[in-house]
């Protein structure tokens, strides 16, 4: 099993060209599902989690061409040769439990494995499951499957969330998309990713309006067409190399950043005393940091636009050697606090009590064997690495494919002392 090899204490200095962002492409690919006309996605990123995506759908019969290397992917998925999604392949990954609504929007029925995913508490499929039944379709979950059917397509219906829940508004949206008269969508998610989806839907002849705001309205149509998008830019890969740089010290500015949905992560660096420089209409954000010590932040992670939790493990490897004390509350999922055993074996020092981290800033951590335990963690603590002096070694780094491309390339290429040990070489 593969491994990264950091030797800390280098300051980050350079470019980054943000990659486009796994959590949008995921359900873009997923939309091709919705027309018989080819979808062409330009800026897809290279990940585990696309690739498998893309794996799943050439089972479903969907004619994927996307050349190894290549961030254009081709979907065409004209005659679908089947509408049952096996648990081989979506329980690695939790995206996929969002094709139900599209064949069964389309197609009238489809039978889906429950997911599977990262071990950062329950995030169960209720809600996907309701926002279907409301709009008409019968639902059976049985043998770990759920089999849906809604032999005479799919109705309009008014669907109020009671949390806010980015997947299932995703899935409902899509659904909505082929579902006869107005669906409404309300306590909908107000993240960047749906509003890249709603774009693409949009463009593939959908009618949906309110997109990035708590109500949607989808007035179902006949028929989708086919279309070209390219998927929007990674936020949390943006502020995750933000952060590495805010650790480090350094100078990098970082190239197709979506400046204007970063918001909270830009608050809160400055607030740590990092220097941030944005351009929104030339999509670049420098980062920046002297030998001047950090100070402690705290936050809660909260829906958008408010700090995003894919970024609170990040915050709290920063945060580990800030000055003072940081309290990190995470609203979101319970359970999302596994990095802290692995941050505290580099020296940091931080108390876990249920959905809240107490974090106490020490001058400096010092290298250790540590192991991944899901995405963002994994990265929590390549920044910690990065920081620390002397040599980390991160295991389990099968995490760290799923959700960042090149991610030792890129940091490696602004000075970082990174490399990828393969399990042949021990």
């Amino acid at each position: 099993m593969d491994k990264l090899s950091i030797t800390g204490g280098q300051a980050l200095n350079g470019q980054i060209t943000i990659s486009g962002a796994k959590n949008s492409a995921l359900k873009l690919m997923v939309a091709s599902l919705l027309t018989p006309e080819p979808v062409t996605l330009s800026n897809v990123p290279n990940l585990a989690d696309t690739r498998f995506l893309a794996q799943l759908l050439s089972t479903l019969g969907v004619d994927v061409y996307w050349p190894k290397g290549s961030n254009e992917c081709h979907l065409n998925a004209e005659a679908l040769t089947s509408t049952i999604a096996p648990y081989e392949q979506v329980r690695k990954m939790r995206a996929s439990f969002n094709v139900l609504g599209p064949m069964v929007a389309r197609y009238g029925h489809a039978t889906v494995s429950l997911p599977g995913g990262c071990a950062i508490g329950a995030r169960p499929v209720d809600l996907h499951l309701k926002a279907l039944s409301a709009m008409g379709a019968d639902l059976l979950v049985e043998g770990g499957y759920v089999k849906a059917a809604a032999i005479h397509g799919l109705k309009g219906a008014r669907v109020v969330f009671p949390f806010v829940s980015v997947g299932a508004t995703e899935h409902a949206m899509m659904a909505a998309t082929l579902a006869k008269g107005t669906t409404i969508l309300e306590n909908a998610a107000r993240e960047p990713e749906i509003s890249d989806l709603a774009d693409c839907l949009n463009k593939m002849g959908a009618r949906i309006t309110g997109a990035g705001t708590a109500t949607l309205q989808i007035d179902g149509v006949e028929a989708l067409n086919g279309t070209q998008h390219s998927v929007m830019p990674d936020r949390i890969e943006a502020g995750t190399f933000a952060m590495a740089v805010a650790a480090t010290g350094g100078d990098v500015t970082l190239k197709r950043a979506p400046v204007n949905v970063l918001g909270a992560m830009i608050d809160a660096l400055e607030q740590a005393g990092v220097t941030v420089d944005s351009d929104p209409s030339a999509e670049t954000l420098r980062v920046a940091r002297s030998t001047a010590p950090l100070r402690a932040v705290s936050i809660n992670t909260q829906p958008h636009p408010g700090f995003p939790t894919d970024l609170q493990a990040q915050f709290m490897a920063l945060m580990s050697l800030a000055g003072g004390t940081s309290i990190i509350r995470e609203t979101i999922f319970e359970n999302r606090f596994m990095h802290a055993p692995e941050l505290s074996r580099l020296g940091a020092n931080i108390e876990v009590g249920g959905r809240e981290a107490v974090v106490k800033g020490v001058p400096n951590l010092k290298g250790a064997p540590v192991m991944a335990t899901d995405l963002r963690a994994s990265v929590s603590l390549v920044i910690a690495a990065l920081a620390a002096d002397g040599l980390t070694e991160v295991s389990r780094i099968y995490h760290l494919d799923r959700g960042f491309e090149c991610l030792e390339e890129k940091l490696a290429a602004c000075g970082a002392l990174i490399q990828r040990v393969s399990a042949e070489e021990g």
